[in-house]
């Protein structure tokens, strides 16, 4: 080997990594407060829903690991309120009733147990019980105190998170997640229809969608799209009614509800999406298969099913890291036979007009908050400013996946233009009570009732039946399946309408 040549590129190499350190060790400065810190060892006690082997060192690279190299003198100990490794390798006896711990009672163990965590991480749902049984201490006389600056916060972000507290803020996130419409600005021009635009009522924006649907067979131009992968329907109604939050039984799990006006009127609104071809149908994904098939295959095929990446669909709903999807497909789109990228804009995802403020794509989920009982508030405060600052925002707004709650840092990706208030505006669907996830612990069995719903809905389809009529068949077979849940809880694989996988949780 040329010794002199593995020389220079180490020194390079160790250039690099220097100057990299540097620059992260300038904004860890920046971001420690105090010149004069105490030296004394100190514990910090993080609580998180869901511990394990694997869960601990991906919250330690992405939360505690920086704070750590400008606080050395403070050791974290992550604590799961749940052991995942235990609940994954488990093996559960078939003869007995399959139990669940109570996520809500195992974090409140957590908070008031003999040695109590002093950092809380919980999701939106479990923030607003944990404000109304006073576990939490509230943040806004310390962000009064230190004069923390939460001007450039996202508003649908604060004002998300004040809500849950009646008003007051128990708790920050650094980061959430979002969609938006995204519109084909093509098809919208050949169409010679105005493109949608920010809050936009649902019957308004698939008023649209009919405008702009085109063409026949394989040629045929779709209006719109619940999501950009192909449905069968009855997850169509979930996304279209999440805001309305309509519930598919009691509390108690021992009453359906489906069969409602409300229920109705969604059933019908999605329902003739398909029976007009507004929405891509099975037929048309059964025969771009076929030829995908007689073709040789989708091998070759980089955007398989994504009939918006492709220019079939006219408005779509997707996630924020959808944008790289669309860039990557535009970078490379001169490598793709016959591929022409889409012109892209993004609105506002559709709002009902109960609430038209409200939208069912924002999730906050790494909410951070001191427990009432923490034995080291001082530095918990300290890391809760340290992971909501500008300078951490600034380092991780790069994620293309994720975005950053500090608008500040909240730019397009790769130098794109695009509405990025799409993502920012609505705000989140009010906190759900966590009594209502207890049902699924208590009566596993209970997804067998939600089953008949995917058949019934695609007899609507076809008009074998109203939606009217489908909704009182699906209340009576839930109900059939809910009066036997009161003797067997898990449910069984005969007469309740099949197994079940993993579904969505129904509102």
């Amino acid at each position: 080997m040329n010794k002199k040549r593995f020389t220079g590129m180490g020194i390079r190499k160790i250039t690099l990594v220097s100057l990299t350190l540097a620059l992260l060790i300038g904004l860890l400065a920046a971001c420690s407060g105090s010149s004069e810190e105490s030296t004394e060892k100190r514990v910090l006690r993080i609580g998180v829903l869901y511990g394990g082997s694997d869960n601990e060192p991906y919250f330690r690279q992405q939360y505690t690991d920086m704070f750590e190299m400008s606080h050395p003198n403070i050791e974290f100990e992550i604590v799961g309120a749940i052991n995942y490794d235990d609940q994954r390798f488990e093996q559960s006896d078939p003869a007995k009733p399959t139990t669940q711990p109570d996520p809500y009672e195992k974090m409140t163990e957590m908070l008031n147990g003999s040695n109590p965590v002093d950092v809380v991480v919980l999701d939106y749902n479990m923030l607003r019980r944990m404000t109304q049984d006073n576990l939490l201490q509230p943040l806004d006389p310390l962000v009064a105190q230190d004069k923390f600056d939460l001007t450039d916060y996202v508003p649908t972000v604060i004002e998300g998170i004040k809500s849950a507290g009646d008003g007051n803020l128990y708790a920050l996130t650094p980061t959430f997640s979002s969609s938006a419409l995204y519109y084909n600005k093509k098809l919208f021009a050949d169409a010679g229809v105005t493109p949608p635009t920010d809050k936009m009522q649902w019957a308004d924006v698939l008023n649209l969608a009919r405008q702009v649907a085109k063409g026949e067979g394989e040629d045929r131009n779709f209006g719109f799209s619940f999501n950009r992968w192909p449905s069968d329907g009855f997850n169509d109604t979930q996304v279209y009614s999440q805001a309305l939050q309509l519930k598919m039984w009691d509390d108690k799990g021992e009453k359906m509800l489906v069969n409602s006006e409300q229920w109705e009127s969604v059933w019908n609104t999605v329902s003739s999406l398909y029976q007009e071809e507004i929405i891509p149908t099975q037929e048309f994904i059964n025969k771009l298969n076929e030829k995908a098939v007689a073709d040789g295959g989708n091998g070759n095929d980089p955007f398989y099913g994504d009939l918006f990446i492709k220019g079939k669909v006219a408005m779509t709903i997707g996630e924020y890291g959808y944008i790289n999807e669309l860039k990557k497909a535009s970078d490379n789109a001169a490598k793709i036979k016959d591929f022409v990228p889409v012109d892209w804009e993004v609105v506002t995802v559709p709002v009902h007009p109960n609430d038209p403020e409200v939208g069912g794509s924002i999730m906050l989920s790494q909410l951070m908050g001191i427990n009432n009982k923490a034995q080291n508030d001082k530095d918990a405060w300290e890391f809760i400013k340290f992971s909501n600052s500008k300078e951490w925002a600034k380092l991780k707004s790069r994620s293309l996946y994720e975005m950053v709650a500090r608008k500040e840092f909240l730019k397009p990706i790769g130098g794109m233009q695009y509405n990025m208030d799409a993502f920012t505006t609505l705000k989140p669907l009010p906190p759900t009570s966590t009594d209502s996830e207890k049902i699924f612990r208590e009566k596993p069995g209970i997804w067998e009732a939600q089953s008949p719903g995917y058949e019934l809905f695609q007899e609507v389809i076809k008009k074998t039946k109203t939606a009217k009529e489908a909704l009182a068949e699906w209340e009576t077979r839930g109900n059939a399946v809910l009066e036997k849940l009161k003797t067997n809880p898990n449910g069984g694989m005969d007469g309740g309408g099949g197994g079940i996988g993993i579904l969505p949780v129904p509102r």
